[in-house]
């Protein structure tokens, strides 16, 4: 069976001062540039996560936008409705925050793989010690396990790996992964941006 993607365009952004999906990465709406390097490394469908009142975001042609059925419930809530729109069209997804421009298919793909060795519900990198939750493979079976999460109040995508079997993959592990060392042996693939400082420095070093 293929593999989907889910994009996590985020909520409010308070840090940022404007929502992360329309921030501009050199001419391309931020959501429409990692929509399309997620379209580009899987075989299956990609769905983008909204919030329920927010402007409909630029996204290529196939990519389906579905919603939170619960507003400003964080990166769980969102998880839950990427994972919902893909369950029963395929069993595993690389769910990536929209602020991940610098994402390497090849990160993509070796997580999605590492979900068969030895078959873990979810392939998380770990940088500096920090698990890395919203740019990580999952399979769609986890979904009863987040749903009880978010029955009792929890919002951290992190507690879902917490809650599941799970394949933790360190720096050393990243660059071995097929096609990394070559296309990403800094590990750029997970550098994201929660102020606009942060995004500026971001897109110079691109």
């Amino acid at each position: 069976m293929s593999a989907g993607a889910i994009l996590l365009l985020g909520g409010r952004s308070v840090r940022m001062g404007a929502p992360k999906a329309g921030l501009d990465w050199h001419g391309t709406p931020l959501s429409a540039h990692v929509a399309g390097i997620l379209a580009a490394a899987i075989d299956g469908p990609v769905v983008a996560v909204a919030q329920p009142d927010a402007p409909a975001p630029a996204l290529p042609a196939g990519v389906e936008l579905v919603r939170d059925a619960v507003p400003d419930e964080g990166p769980l809530r969102g998880l839950e409705a990427g994972l919902a729109a893909l369950e029963g069209r395929t069993d595993r997804a690389f769910a990536a925050s929209v602020d991940l421009p610098l994402l390497a298919p090849a990160l993509v793909q070796g997580l999605l793989a590492a979900l068969d060795d030895p078959a873990p519900d979810a392939a998380v990198p770990v940088v500096d010690g920090r698990r890395q939750p919203l740019a990580a493979a999952y399979r769609v079976a986890v979904l009863p396990a987040l749903r009880a999460l978010l029955a009792k109040g929890e919002r951290s995508a992190t507690a879902l790996t917490a809650a599941v079997p799970v394949r933790l993959l360190d720096e050393t592990a990243l660059r071995a992964l097929p096609g990394m060392a070559a296309a990403d042996p800094d590990l750029r693939s997970l550098a994201g941006a929660n102020t606009p400082a942060e995004w500026e420095r971001l897109v110079a070093g691109s």
